[in-house]
């Protein structure tokens, strides 16, 4: 029999209608158990671990990523897999930033949730629930080799890469895709893996990471930004990176003062990455003349990271306490599936 850790976090899968506040509120795992007795026909051994109080996805912080990585860390030698309940609205953050916590890991860590409470008739939760759970433990036949050995999303019938997965739907039950990526299963009657989009299983043993980088600062561009935005966005004391959210392929304004603004960033230390405001394609340095100049000053391609990544991968890579140079190779390089190089110009 298969052994889940299931961890509660919060989020809506985990609330339910007061009818005195007349909003919703938090329950404990101990309510949503009961509004699920499908898990004890699933023939699947499950414990449980539950924040306390439940924690909105909102609220959601660098120090709960931490404590996340350290409680798949301290149980991973007695589960076959583990499915977090979490809040939608952040979902893909702590799913980006625990593929990056997570070296060479060999067993599931299924995100799930839900876009209506579990109390609710219609819910999304229950299935989300359950095919979580099967996702976490499956093994290819005859092996212990997981089937999934990463980090992902599950929702909506549908198994995402974690790092890849964006939240683009606050209405629909179908509420992630993974623009440049395709899924890596589809719940049907039965589940189908997408074997080639799976990354493979790691021989070396786990290796967790908890130093994360949070003094960095994300600066989105639009037709006629001011050098006074743009200033105070990035006049942070000790500012160790930027994202720099720019257009198309990755271009930016070429006036001046916005190149001596980077400059000056660049030149105290700070590394800066540019990544696409399209959900879909990649930032190409040097292909235009509109993004030459970034290439000129060191500004680092995010190729197709989605925001959520190159948030959290940030964060990760500038906690290393490598050197400026070590820390750009390091982003640019895929180290969980999380990107895909494209042509240097």
């Amino acid at each position: 029999m298969s052994k889940i850790l299931i961890i509660y976090t919060g989020g809506t899968v985990g609330m339910i209608y007061d009818d005195k506040t007349k909003a919703l509120r938090p329950i404990g795992f101990n309510e949503i158990r009961n509004n699920l007795p499908e898990l004890y026909r699933m023939g699947i051994d499950f414990y449980v671990y539950a924040f306390n109080p439940p924690i909105d996805s909102s609220d959601m912080q660098p120090e709960i990523w931490v404590e996340l990585a350290s409680i798949i860390e301290d149980r991973y030698d007695r589960y076959d897999g583990f499915v977090i309940l979490h809040g939608s609205d952040t979902m893909a953050f702590t799913a980006s930033a625990l593929s990056f916590m997570l070296e060479n890991l060999s067993k599931p860590v299924i995100l799930t949730g839900s876009q209506l409470p579990i109390g609710k008739i219609r819910t999304d939760a229950k299935e989300n629930i359950i095919t979580a759970m099967e996702i976490a433990c499956g093994k290819h036949n005859g092996s212990n080799i997981a089937m999934v050995p990463e980090v992902c999303i599950y929702f909506d019938f549908s198994l995402f890469r974690g790092n890849r997965s964006k939240k683009y739907n606050a209405e629909k039950f179908e509420a992630f895709y993974t623009m440049n990526y395709p899924i890596l299963a589809e719940a049907g009657i039965d589940i189908k893996y997408k074997t080639q989009a799976i990354l493979p299983s790691p021989t070396a043993p786990l290796k967790v990471h908890k130093e994360l980088e949070t003094n960095i600062t994300v600066l989105k561009l639009f037709p006629g930004i001011t050098r006074r935005a743009v200033e105070a966005t990035l006049n942070i004391p000790g500012l160790k990176g930027v994202i720099l959210e720019t257009f198309g392929s990755g271009n930016t304004t070429t006036q001046t003062w916005f190149t001596d603004c980077l400059k000056r960033v660049a030149d105290n230390g700070a590394l800066i990455l540019d990544i696409t405001q399209c959900d879909g394609g990649s930032v190409e340095l040097g292909k235009y003349e509109t993004s030459q100049h970034l290439k000129d000053l060191g500004v680092v391609s995010g190729h197709d990271l989605t925001f959520e990544a190159a948030v959290t991968k940030l964060m990760f890579v500038l906690g290393q306490g490598l050197t400026l140079e070590e820390s750009k190779e390091m982003m640019e390089t895929p180290l969980r599936g999380e990107l895909t190089l494209t042509e240097v110009y």
